[in-house]
């Protein structure tokens, strides 16, 4: 009979295994970097911690836990202001303010775990199951009790493995897919990409960057974000006030130490009228992958100069000419995604009440966590 797979619990990075970046080399956000960074900066209402798999003790799988106090938050979202909202955020307060995410709630995608290939997947989900319910324990001895546990954001095939690792009283639900943008080989150049579209679809390029003419856009140095860290805060802050619903916002420091530990393999551009930042967008290299991070923006400036748009197109042009693969442009904002080549991949999840009896109506609580998002997908190629 093989040998089980053990794990061990990490409360700080600084005692996670010397070789865990061996298995992190697929994904910076399972990296050692990456979590120094979420150890620094991580937002004020989030604990992390970090799982480590073995066999025989060799470290063959990794995971990251992060455990959300929505009692923290000030606000969850001041887009919707109807009784729904009203009824969300009474059910999020008293009954599922402690959530115990195995993955990370910051990004979309499957960045919860990477497992070596010389163990069984479904026996090591079976393991990070067990690792949930210790942290339930860890938490409940500092008087925190965990309400709702997740693990999230699967494709179908992981999600069919979770089944045969013994969820199947978990509820499984799915939210807004995650945009993600194929790059075409033949496409060597922005103008490539340009001349793919339809006419409707190069009239709005060409529209948008008529309207974006008097802004400059500059890639901003670690000094430049300490610099613009109170307005980059301010611009950052009223997108994320504004979105239909929140979890947790950036510390200030968020995006300083971001750049401090990655370097080169973290972007950061901002966007400037009259000398004025008005806006900025972020993009994280992740192997061949392009991953977008946080965005901000002057509302008043936004729509006038279709600043967002232009921030899409600015993002495609510097992944084709660089030669990624992919740009992950993640969730929120489908449509006008859609609107210049971004595909809606399905994502899943499986979450657990800790009560009995709400979790037998999770399913009709989980429509007030979660609004549904009504949009129509553009396909706008030739």
């Amino acid at each position: 009979m093989n040998p089980s797979i053990s794990f061990t619990i990490y409360h700080k990075v600084s005692e996670i295994p010397v070789n865990w970046n061996e298995l992190a080399v697929k994904n910076i956000f399972l990296s050692q970097e990456y979590l120094h960074i979420l150890e620094k900066s991580a937002p004020k209402n989030m604990i992390c911690h970090y799982i480590g798999l073995y066999k025989e003790e060799k470290l063959v799988g990794i995971a990251l836990s992060q455990f959300l106090d929505l009692n923290k938050l000030e606000s969850f979202g001041d887009r919707d202001k109807c009784i729904k909202s009203k009824v969300r955020n009474f059910v999020f307060k008293n009954f599922s303010s402690h959530v115990l995410f195995i993955g990370n709630n910051m990004l979309t995608g499957q960045n919860a775990y990477f497992l070596s290939d010389k163990i069984d997947k479904i026996e090591a989900i079976e393991t990070l199951k067990k690792a949930s319910d210790a942290l339930k324990i860890i938490f409940k001895t500092k008087g925190k009790k965990v309400h709702i546990t997740t693990f999230k954001d699967f494709d179908s095939s992981d999600i069919s493995n979770f089944k045969k690792a013994g969820f199947d009283d978990f509820y499984q639900f799915s939210t807004q897919p995650n945009m993600v943008f194929k790059i075409k080989e033949e496409w060597k150049s922005e103008q490539s990409y340009i001349d793919s579209l339809s006419k409707k679809y190069r009239d709005q390029y060409k529209r948008s960057r008529k309207r974006a003419t008097e802004i400059e856009k500059r890639k901003l140095h670690l000094e430049d974000i300490i610099e613009h860290e109170e307005t980059i805060y301010d611009l950052y802050f009223y997108v994320a006030k504004n979105a239909p619903f929140n979890t947790f916002f950036l510390t200030k420091n968020h995006f300083s130490i971001f750049k401090e530990t990655l370097k080169d393999r973290f972007l950061f551009y901002g966007y400037f009228l009259d000398e004025k930042l008005i806006g900025f967008n972020t993009l994280i290299k992740n192997g061949e992958a392009m991953d977008t991070y946080f965005l901000g923006y002057d509302d008043t400036i936004q729509k006038e100069k279709m600043l967002y748009l232009n921030m899409l197109y600015d993002m495609i042009a510097y992944s084709i000419n660089k030669g990624f693969k992919e740009i992950i442009f993640a969730r929120t904002a489908l449509e006008i995604k859609s609107s210049v080549g971004a595909k809606p991949q399905k994502m899943f999840g499986l979450m657990q009440h800790s009560n009995s009896i709400i979790d037998k109506k999770i399913d009709k609580i989980f429509t007030y966590l979660e609004p549904e998002t009504v949009w129509q997908e553009r396909n706008p190629f030739k």
